[in-house]
């Protein structure tokens, strides 16, 4: 697997330097003993409350370090990726840090983060700091488990002790806030992938319709294999695990934490099902989604529920200065509203009739082009970006949805309302070009009722707005001919027209419109237009009815 990186030895470092410089300025320091020890600590501390200092290996960015700042952590300790820093380094950052009020240490319940903070926070006392420490171990994967793992609801402890210490809290008031909030989160999380460390070789142990449920954030294999299915089912098992662990009444805030690689769309959709699953009951309080605590480039997600009280409301909602935590929001339903009244429906246009031919034609058609979605999207992948089968597709369906209601005996009128259909239904710049061709087409019918030359005026203002022409690559190199050919011949010949003119696109190395024009002549050689291959596929259904 690929990555971004110099040496794999300074990639840690150059991202906490990274993180520095893109910084506010005079918000966030590094003390000078980088690179062996780094520590991220607040530019503008001056020891007059209790320190929050947190930390652990490298690979969770923007843990630790992008929670540094007034409201949350006073300094973060970085190790290595996955590996926990030293006791020197702890033991600097203390120093560093801890003020008359002492400094509190939150450490995830890893062996190598325990023994070198708890060893980091054994010297500090005995040099004379007030230090005390706090262990969360959120994580519910593993049953029974005598130790459980850290993972990310350790951060609703950060933003607990952080608003605490804030508000000029006693290191004991703070320790013991903090404390029972660690004993009051639970967490679970599955992803589709395994992380790759850059450096390291890769293997996925998944196989392409597996995940993985309650895996840790190193990488360490799940508690078990699950095969993938969609969202909704995914989620009605995390919910069930976990609901499993809140008992009686009362609230909870919910963190969704993206594990590095889900894609906003998709951590979107997350959110959306864990938001309709019975777990949703429950929950008043929503931080995210957004990469919180990471594993790398993990495919996966996590989900961690603390039970809320008035005083941790307080802290949750608290603003603070990281931009890595995200605002809390309170559960609410989506808000709607009425959109504007349009002034040219659906229903306006037409006038419900019916004619045989014209609707065999037509399903035809667009049973063709859905049944082409994913030859066309593999097309578009090489060529563009990987979309034209799915957006033909819908188009094809939304006409197949509607077929019953358009006036299927008025060809200038059926037109009309496809171009509306394409319009709204459509979406991208194929929907935005048919649309104009069959709405300018239509007029031009109404007109005279010569179908060529309607189709061929239709044509005319779809390339005037759409800049494209023949040799340009798109699927006007079909669409031209082919219209040509059926003015000229009929509608074998125009068949005929429209293949050859998808076939020639083969040999086109330049594209001038279309999302093809930014693709390299070597990517463009031997692949076909898929938009032209559409509307080759429509001519030749047409004249296998015809």
């Amino acid at each position: 697997m690929k990555h971004f990186f110099n040496r794999r030895e300074t990639i840690v470092t150059e991202a906490l330097d990274g993180l520095l410089l893109t910084s506010s300025p005079g918000r966030l320091a590094r003390l000078d003993t980088f690179p062996e020890i780094k520590v991220i600590l607040r530019a503008d501390w001056d020891r007059s409350k209790v320190a929050i200092i947190s930390g652990g290996g490298a690979g969770h960015e923007p843990s630790h370090a992008g929670f540094v700042g007034k409201g949350m952590l006073t300094a973060a300790v970085s190790g290595e990726i996955f590996a926990s820093p030293s006791v020197d380094a702890v033991l600097t950052a203390i120093r560093a840090v801890a003020g008359p009020k002492g400094a509190l240490l939150i450490v995830k319940n890893y062996t190598g983060d325990r023994l070198n903070f708890g060893l980091a926070a054994e010297k500090a006392r005995a040099e004379g700091f007030a230090v005390e420490m706090v262990i969360v171990a959120d994580d519910i994967a593993i049953p029974g488990i005598n130790q459980p793992r850290g993972v990310a609801g350790t951060l609703f402890v950060h933003k607990i002790a952080g608003y605490h210490a804030e508000s000029g809290a006693d290191l004991k008031t703070v320790a013991t806030q903090a404390a029972a909030a660690a004993r009051d989160i639970i967490s679970l999380g599955m992803s589709l992938s395994t992380c790759s460390v850059p450096g390291q070789a890769h293997e996925d142990r998944m196989g392409a319709d597996e995940g993985e449920l309650g895996l840790g954030i190193h990488g360490e294999p799940g508690v078990e294999r699950i095969a993938l299915q969609p969202v909704a089912d995914l989620m009605a098992t995390m919910s069930e695990r976990l609901a499993a662990r809140i008992d009686g009444a009362g609230d909870y805030g919910l963190l969704i934490n993206n594990l590095g690689a889900v894609p906003p769309l998709e951590m979107g959709v997350i959110a959306n099902a864990v938001l309709s699953s019975s777990l949703a009951r429950r929950v008043r309080l929503i931080v995210g989604p957004a990469p919180m605590m990471t594993a790398l480039n993990m495919n996966g997600f996590s989900l961690s529920l603390i039970r809320l009280d008035a005083t941790r409301e307080a802290a949750l909602k608290a603003a603070v200065e990281p931009h890595a935590w995200a605002p809390v929001v309170e559960r609410h339903e989506i808000t709607i509203i009425p959109a504007p009244a349009s002034t040219s429906t659906l229903a306006e246009v037409t006038s419900v009739s019916y004619h045989g031919g014209n609707r065999r034609l037509l399903a035809a058609v667009c049973e063709h082009l859905i049944s082409l979605e994913r030859e066309l999207n593999h097309l578009d992948s090489r060529v563009g970006d990987g979309d034209t089968g799915s957006t033909m597709a819908t188009g094809a369906r939304s006409i197949l949805s509607r077929i019953d209601a358009l006036p299927l005996n008025d060809p200038a009128a059926t037109m009309a309302a496809i171009g509306e259909v394409l319009g709204t239904s459509m979406g991208g710049s194929s929907g935005v070009l048919l649309s104009i061709f069959f709405t300018a087409a239509s007029k031009a019918m109404a007109e005279k009722a010569d179908l060529a030359a309607a189709l061929l005026a239709g044509l005319d203002r779809m390339t005037f707005y759409g800049g494209a022409a023949v040799g340009d690559r798109t699927m006007v190199d079909a669409l031209a001919p082919a219209l040509a050919a059926l003015r000229s011949g009929g509608v074998a010949a125009a068949a005929n027209a429209a293949a050859a003119g998808a076939e020639s696109t083969k040999a086109m190395r330049t594209a001038r419109a279309g999302r093809a024009s930014y693709i390299g002549e070597k990517d463009l050689e031997g692949v076909p237009d898929p938009g032209a291959v559409a509307v080759a596929g429509v001519f030749e259904v047409a004249a296998r009815l015809t």
